[in-house]
């Protein structure tokens, strides 16, 4: 696979509703932080307001797409002065691909879908990214709506076949939000997911990914990349926010996280398996990355299944 699928499969996306709003008149929505979500939606008509906790408001318009990737509160208004009704009131028992009436409705429309993903995870890959992402007038935005629309359909709808178009739609969904994102704001951020639209640096990244239990070398990594060795590392540096030994190192931690969680495995297979000869190393490394020892991790693993 290439970096990007690498990263989102990590994440084990699933959707567990998709549904819609259709408000009317004068309205507002909050929503509350729920840990080990992301959220995505596309305005389908009309207009609003969007305030994430902490953050200055944003105008949301017709065709807009958003996506709350880190679990923070929100509101959704028509306007700010009006006092929220509570989300799981008014959405806690909508079925997948219902689209909620809201004091009649009829002014504006908004659909979206809720991901559970891997928690312990999610901060590594999706950290460096705003509170709020918001895409106007992407390139393929259209493809994203269409994708969200569908999905409503699929869940909403008893066919054949409802359940598998709807897990691949799922991951497309967050696949193609993350493409759009990064190619209107990879400039100018740094984190794992940003170096991934600069080619040079995404070549070394690659290779890390194809091979993660390689020897990997700085002079190695930036023959890969097509650069000097002193300009990729400062590169990688700039954009990453680590050097690409420390990506490595918490690269393959990630792998290792994923298979003590589903293998079983003995601890020295899984560090053998990800470049370790020693046991402790591995540990050690394990521990400075995922914040516990392997050991600890595979057992909450086990207490959470």
């Amino acid at each position: 696979m290439d970096p990007l699928s690498d990263l989102l499969a990590l994440l084990k996306p699933k959707s567990y509703l998709t549904a819609g709003l259709d408000a009317g008149g004068g309205w507002a929505v909050r929503f509350e932080n729920q840990p080990g979500a992301i959220k995505c939606y596309a305005i389908m008509d009309g207009e609003c307001w969007l305030v994430v906790d902490g953050e200055r408001e944003v105008r949301l318009l017709a065709e807009d797409c958003v996506i709350v990737p880190n679990a923070r509160s929100f509101t959704l208004a028509s306007d700010l002065g009006i006092a929220p009704v509570p989300a799981r009131d008014l959405l806690g028992t909508a079925r997948a691909g219902e689209m909620v009436v809201h004091q009649g409705g009829g002014d504006f429309r908004l659909i979206g879908t809720r991901f559970e993903v891997d928690g312990r995870k999610a901060q590594s890959l999706l950290g460096a990214l705003p509170a709020l992402v918001h895409l106007r007038g992407a390139t393929h935005q259209d493809v994203l709506r269409w994708s969200i629309r569908q999905l409503m359909f699929e869940t909403g709808e008893a066919r054949p076949g409802s359940s598998l178009a709807a897990h691949h739609l799922a991951h497309f969904i967050l696949l193609q939000a993350f493409r759009l994102y990064l190619s209107q704001h990879s400039e100018d951020r740094v984190g794992m997911l940003y170096a991934l639209s600069d080619v040079p640096l995404a070549r070394a990244i690659k290779a890390m990914h194809a091979d993660p239990a390689h020897p990997w070398t700085l002079p190695e990594l930036a023959r890969r990349s097509g650069v000097s060795r002193s300009s990729f590392a400062q590169r990688f540096r700039d954009r990453v926010g680590e050097t690409p030994i420390a990506y490595l190192t918490h690269w393959r931690m990630l792998l290792a996280a994923e298979r003590l969680e589903t293998t079983g495995e003995p601890l020295a297979q899984v560090a053998r398996a990800y470049g370790y000869d020693s046991e402790n190393a591995f540990s050690a490394a394990f521990k400075r990355v995922m914040g516990c020892s392997p050991g600890r991790y595979a057992r909450m693993s086990d207490r959470a299944r």
